[in-house]
């Protein structure tokens, strides 16, 4: 069951400075599907999820419920538009991310969920396009909260801390980890779900 968040000061950074430790990197991959429709509406910060059977990949299945970080690749241009269908020639994008694997306790969810934000001002919606995950590291446990300003403003601490995390050189020459651009055929949906 999580707990309440902690009043004391947060760490402006996560992850060790050499580098991502184990378990990381993990890898997870799945097209984005519509959510609970809250991350932008109703809290002003927007979500790509993939679905839950995405954590399958590499065993696991397990991962604390928490706050990730790292890069995330998706087939769509800086626009949003997809390149395998709106944008055709147009390079997909790698860009920084933030995401939530667990219940959302505060909105006393039923299912576990996989919720990423992109570090990226998009200007389309790009449900069904392909999105590769490498998670670096992990911020925080999932916690509970009082009020949504609570939790908005930890998951813009959440925000800052991945940024931060990210800009270290370690971390920085992942963005460009091959895997992160791969969304050519069913063999890689396989290979990322098993």
């Amino acid at each position: 069951m999580p707990t309440h968040r902690p009043s004391r000061p947060r760490s402006p950074v996560a992850g060790p400075p050499t580098g991502p430790a184990s378990p990381f990197p993990i890898p997870l991959s799945g097209p984005i599907v519509k959510g609970f429709g809250r991350g932008s509406r109703e809290l002003g910060i927007p979500t790509a999820n993939i679905p839950l059977a995405g954590l399958s990949v590499g065993g696991h299945e397990e991962v604390e419920s928490g706050v990730y970080f790292g890069w995330a690749g998706v087939n769509v241009d800086d626009e949003g538009r997809r390149t395998d269908v709106e944008a055709k020639g147009k390079k997909e994008g790698v860009w920084p991310m933030v995401m939530s694997i667990g219940w959302n306790p505060f909105y006393k969810n039923s299912v576990r969920s996989v919720e990423v934000h992109i570090m990226h001002r998009f200007r389309h919606d790009f449900y069904g396009a392909r999105m590769n995950l490498l998670i670096l590291g992990f911020v925080r446990p999932e916690f509970d909260y009082l009020d949504k300003e609570s939790l908005v403003e930890d998951i813009n601490t959440d925000i800052e801390v991945a940024r931060r995390s990210l800009e270290r050189d370690a971390y920085v020459t992942l963005k460009a980890h091959p895997y992160l651009v791969q969304f050519e055929g069913g063999e890689h949906e396989q290979e990322v779900a098993r």
